[in-house]
């Protein structure tokens, strides 16, 4: 459903908050295919303001269709930042988003805006998300040698083994971490190696505090409804060429930009190893326990303001957001 509104409201000035500044930063989150984009989209023309995107594989060029990237149009009607400024090769981390957001919010608050900028920064990237709003701890960059012999263990060895030696080097960060998650295991093996230390050592978990205010919406459906979209996004995808896309990128495969949900099923049918109907089902099955995840990580945020898609038209849910500005 479309939203109306009266053109004077689009740059209608919003009160500042005392003691935080004029800049308003609005998060719109929660877990892939409950609607984001839809509303982002509606939000940023009502406010006159870009979008930041906030997922982390969107970021990437080529790899449009599997992570439900913004189309053409939708990047016509408004500015987007972070969507396609990578390439698949180029390493990127939490720690440099939230550089290169805070260093855009701060164009932002220059002239011609004056101090009283805009933004909707919209996504599922909850490491990302978290990096912008509450700020990441600073840990060292890791040098291109460090990073090439970790990956090449990788690729020689397995995650299994990265794994077990993660176990012996930093016990503490190694049984809280998801063994599945190769990012995460070799970027802390990486600190390890460079540093001398523990990856633990470096996460201070502290909070920093923001010269501009945010108001963050989590957006979320019953897991029926959600699960459903979720199966008609994937079959959406496939009719749409994901088949295709995932043809052009196979040449790329072993970097980590495709270890992908989607990229990573549909390799295996390029493989020979699995038969295209089971691959899809394996998409929807591996994207449905990602959104859980993702609903886990956001429902520990007590600051979150959450609405319930299932039960509010478009200007119900628009409406509530303006209320909360």
């Amino acid at each position: 459903m479309s939203v109306s509104f009266n053109p004077s409201e689009v740059t209608a000035p919003l009160p500042p908050r005392e003691g935080q500044g004029e800049g308003l930063l609005l998060v719109l989150l929660g877990p892939t295919a409950v609607g984001k984009t839809a509303l982002s989209l509606t939000l940023a023309k009502r406010l006159s303001c870009p979008i930041i995107s906030a997922d982390s594989r969107q970021m990437y060029r080529g790899m449009n269709i599997g992570t439900a990237a913004p189309t053409e149009q939708e990047l016509q009607e408004v500015t987007h930042y972070f969507v396609h400024t990578l390439d698949l090769d180029q390493y990127y981390s939490a720690a440099q988003y939230e550089a290169d957001v805070l260093k855009l919010l701060d164009d932002l608050n220059s002239p011609p805006h004056g101090g009283s900028w805009r933004g909707v920064l919209s996504g599922g990237s909850m490491m990302y998300i978290d990096a912008v709003c509450n700020g990441i701890d600073d840990i060292p960059t890791i040098r291109d040698d460090v990073r090439t012999t970790i990956r090449q263990r990788l690729e020689r060895e397995g995650l299994d083994v990265l794994c077990q030696e993660l176990r012996l080097l930093d016990p503490q960060y190694y049984a809280q971490a998801d063994p599945k998650n190769t990012q995460r295991i070799v970027h802390a093996l990486e600190v390890c190696y460079q540093t001398g230390r523990t990856y633990t050592s470096f996460r201070t978990g502290q909070r920093k505090q923001r010269p501009f205010r945010i108001v963050k919406i989590g957006l979320r459906r019953s897991r029926p409804n959600l699960f459903q979209r979720i199966n008609q996004r994937v079959d959406q995808m496939m009719a749409d060429g994901f088949l295709d896309e995932v043809c052009n990128l196979y040449p790329y495969r072993h970097l980590n930009s495709l270890n992908t949900v989607g990229y990573k099923e549909l390799f295996q049918v390029l493989d020979g190893n699995w038969p295209l109907p089971m691959a899809v089902e394996r998409i929807k099955k591996n994207t449905r326990v990602y959104a859980k995840k993702q609903m886990t990580w956001f429902q520990r945020d007590n600051d979150i303001h959450w609405l319930d898609l299932d039960t509010l038209t478009t200007d119900e849910a628009v409406a509530r957001v303006m209320e909360l500005l």
